[in-house]
């Protein structure tokens, strides 16, 4: 079909609509054109209707209201040891959801992806299922959070496919980027007008963890990620506002590649079950995937909450 609409190439990856940061705010009918276009015949109704079903009057997407406990991966790859514990049949995305509430997309980081992509990955999976979504390096570490609002407004309408799936916004600063108070509130406050998911902040820098930087994370209803490896023993904790705990477990000492041994997994599970008795909306994503210990630390957590 014919469209009005403009698109961006980056590599071989279609950025989306090139379109001002307040047509993601208000456009169901651009989104009935969007799903037209990304997706084939076969498709186009049920996700158009369940895009725009997703959306405020105002156009932001809707979060999803189910709080308690998720515990997932970074990404839903099944290593083979682990494939036992997983339904045999259906896409790897399907497999994993049967076993996980919740998933961590990182490659959103690294590239965008078509509104449809989302949609479909929000079909894939239970009404219950819920995505935290890393936002795109372009606007933390390319722009440093300055000047944003377009990226912000091009990344909404992509993740608008998820719907209410959608419900915690990853934002990851680079270690280099130092704590601004003015910055930090225009940032987060134009990200949580764009869209509506709880939002956590895992910053790198010391200065993000006195007690300034704290309390401004908190009046902005922002959580600190509780990070391991940590800068230090404040950066181990969840930190910020405290509606929200989100852990981040890389891997340590190895980061990306070592197991957490059942002790560690023991520790978190205390930490975990003491903050959803305390009616936190507590997340823990394990990130060692590099050598496939995400799943099985993923599962054990699980079993120990």
């Amino acid at each position: 079909m014919q469209s009005s609409f403009q698109f961006r190439r980056h590599g071989n990856v279609d950025k989306g609509p090139s379109v001002p940061a307040d047509a993601a705010l208000s456009a169901q009918k651009f989104f009935r054109e969007l799903v037209q276009i990304f997706l084939p015949n076969g498709g186009r109704s049920s996700v158009c209707d369940n895009l725009v079903a997703a959306l405020h009057p105002d156009g932001r997407a809707r979060r999803s209201s189910v709080m308690g406990l998720t515990i997932g991966t970074a990404g839903w790859s099944i290593p083979w040891a682990a494939s036992a514990r997983f339904p045999s049949e259906g896409t790897a995305l399907e497999r994993y959801a049967r076993v996980f509430d919740g998933v961590e997309v990182n490659s959103s980081f690294h590239r965008p992806h078509r509104t449809g992509t989302w949609a479909r990955w929000a079909q894939s999976v239970p009404t219950h299922f819920r995505f935290a979504v890393k936002i795109p390096k372009t606007i933390t570490h390319q722009a440093e959070l300055r000047a944003t609002e377009p990226l912000i407004g091009q990344f909404a309408l992509e993740v608008a496919g998820l719907g209410a799936k959608l419900a915690v916004l990853l934002v990851q600063l680079p270690p280099k980027l130092e704590f601004d108070g003015p910055l930090t509130s225009s940032f987060f406050s134009l990200l949580r007008q764009s869209i509506d998911a709880q939002i956590a902040c895992e910053p790198r820098h010391p200065s993000w963890f006195e007690g300034e930087a704290s309390s401004t994370l908190k009046a902005l209803r922002v959580a600190r990620v509780a990070a391991d490896p940590a800068l230090g023993e404040t950066a181990a904790v969840p930190g910020g506002w405290e509606g929200l705990a989100y852990w981040r477990l890389h891997g340590s000492p190895a980061m990306y590649r070592s197991p957490y041994s059942s002790e560690a997994i023991n520790a978190y599970a205390h930490k975990l079950k003491r903050a959803k008795r305390e009616g936190i909306d507590a997340w823990c994503m394990f990130d060692n995937t590099a050598a496939s210990a995400a799943t099985g630390n993923a599962l054990s957590l699980m079993e120990n909450c």
